[in-house]
């Protein structure tokens, strides 16, 4: 299965450390994601008691599983070593750095894993070189065909 990217990550933030992270999900909820129905709409990771939690992921209901379906803005956890999780900890308490979700994929073995980038956000300046330069690539890719 190809990754789906989170798109609002990649316009809003800088991404200084990247980490693969496993996911804890349900039954219904695989089925929903290999079917690529899931949304990275305001979603944001946090660390609790030594665990990283990830917020606002939506993943929508499974039509076929009927009264057992699972939430769908539940939080969920992932599924990292302690040393992966003190070194982003360390990171995240520097000023105005974030977790965020770059991406999920299915791998070889069938589990979902969760592209996890500690994150700085973009000022309006940025995001408007970030727009030009993709223009601008864009552009020399017509010019080459």
């Amino acid at each position: 299965m190809k990754m789906i990217k989170n798109k609002k990550a990649f316009h809003n933030y800088f991404f200084l450390l990247e980490m693969e992270a496993g996911i804890v999900l349900k039954g219904s909820e695989i089925k929903s994601i290999r079917g690529g129905k899931l949304s990275f709409k305001d979603s944001y990771g946090r660390i609790e008691k030594g665990e990283i939690w990830l917020y606002n992921f939506h993943i929508s209901p499974y039509e076929h599983s009927g009264r057992f379906n699972h939430e769908p803005e539940r939080k969920r956890k992932l599924l990292l070593n302690k040393r992966e999780i003190k070194k982003i900890t360390q990171q995240v308490e520097e000023k105005g750095l974030t977790l965020v979700p770059k991406g999920i994929y299915i791998n070889d073995k069938g589990l979902a894993k969760v592209l996890l980038a500690v994150a700085k956000g973009k000022k309006l300046y940025d995001k408007r070189e970030t727009i030009k330069k993709r223009d601008e690539e864009r552009e020399i890719q017509r010019k080459s065909k």
